[in-house]
């Protein structure tokens, strides 16, 4: 088998590791314990660089290279993935000649990418929505959060629980709701700021960690809702915090429009419940429309329910009692659910084969060294 030149050994000293490209190939070099070793360089799950990853020492006493993308890990010697994995990077023939790194043409070791009996997201994977042209579907999702030992009475969640009976008795909707405080979920951790095909759906998480509590809402919003309303508190002025960090991770349902041209979210209608005990209604609910509309939510005309007792109302211990009486806010929840549901009933008729997205695509990003094209 021929042996190609790469770099210099000078260039790759003792306990570092870089990717060098050459004809066409690129090849992630290490130099560990006195040993040049080579492997693909691009990860068997997303195509991260190995060459970027770190290494480090398992419990087997030898050393991994750690994807920096997922994790993923490789054996430096060997491409095997470490304990039962069957997975297997391919792996390069070294020679050092005349101070060169030589790699071969061909891998000695080939690369294995092993097949898993069960893959728990493949009904993420595959987009196996269950929606139906006569379904009826309503997703609650409660953003207040609360000690789960010490309940207390939440004017967002009540109201959200209201229109939630009242899309069910009135017009015969199947209703769920999710409680963001119950679910046990990771904070998105950024994949799509290292590269922006690491930012994966299903999400990065979720293929690491199959149990993540927001596969319940992925199945939830994208799969199952023909609705979603959203009822959040007011805090210092926004959203809760559990909104925000559930909207983080709905960043793998609107990264697809950018990176691939498509559209998860169809069809689907959403509106807003925001209550509390400072203003900033209209503040909150302009956030909720920016952020639902890049997901692909339409919305009914009026759809958003709010309340607040102003600035200066700061006897806390009355507000739900005086939510609770409000004549204004028994009216208006059946006013949001109405128009809610009547607008998905015609959503639903719209063919969203071929829809439109006027939002940045990657395609479209061009090139550090090349202009970006009016065309």
């Amino acid at each position: 088998m021929d042996y190609q030149p790469l770099i210099p050994l000078s260039e790759l000293p003792d306990n570092s590791h870089r990717t060098v490209s050459s004809g066409g190939r690129s090849i992630a070099l290490f130099n560990y314990e006195g040993v040049v070793t080579a492997l693909a360089h691009s990860c068997l799950h997303r195509g991260g660089d190995l060459g970027d990853g770190r290494v480090q020492r398992l419990d087997d006493g030898d050393l991994y290279v750690v994807c920096p993308w997922h994790g993923w890990q490789y054996h430096l010697r060997t491409g095997k993935a470490p304990g039962a994995y069957q997975d297997r990077q391919a792996v390069y023939g070294v020679r050092i000649e005349e101070g060169m790194i030589c790699v071969s043409e061909e891998p000695v070791v080939p690369a294995f990418r092993a097949l898993h009996d069960e893959d728990p997201l493949t009904d993420l994977r595959n987009l196996e929505y269950r929606v139906t042209p006569s379904s009826l579907n309503v997703l609650g999702i409660s953003a207040t959060n609360m000690n789960r030992d010490l309940p207390r009475p939440s004017t967002s969640e009540s109201a959200l629980q209201a229109a939630l009976d009242f899309a069910a008795s009135e017009f015969g909707a199947s209703v769920r709701m999710i409680r963001i405080r119950d679910l046990d979920f990771r904070h998105c951790e950024g994949y799509y700021s290292r590269h922006e095909q690491a930012c994966t759906w299903p999400c990065s998480i979720s293929e690491m960690d199959s149990g993540d509590g927001m596969n319940e809402i992925y199945r939830a919003m994208v799969l199952w809702a023909d609705a979603v309303i959203l009822a959040t508190p007011i805090r210092w002025g926004n959203a809760s915090s559990l909104y925000y960090k559930m909207a983080e991770r709905l960043n793998t349902v609107q990264n697809q429009i950018t990176l691939n041209d498509r559209v998860l979210i169809r069809n689907k209608v959403a509106s807003f419940i925001v209550t509390g005990g400072q203003d900033n209604v209209q503040g909150v609910v302009g956030q909720l429309n920016s952020f639902f509309t890049d997901l692909g939510f339409t919305f009914p005309p009026f759809n958003f329910v709010g309340w607040s007792r102003g600035w200066i109302a700061e006897d806390t211990e009355h507000n739900y009692q005086r939510f609770a009486r409000s004549r204004y806010v028994k009216r208006s929840i059946r006013e949001l659910v109405t128009n809610t549901l009547k607008l998905v009933m015609q959503v639903k008729q719209m063919d969203a084969t071929y829809l439109q997205t006027p939002k940045p695509k990657i395609s479209e990003a061009g090139t550090l060294s090349a202009p970006e094209s009016d065309s």
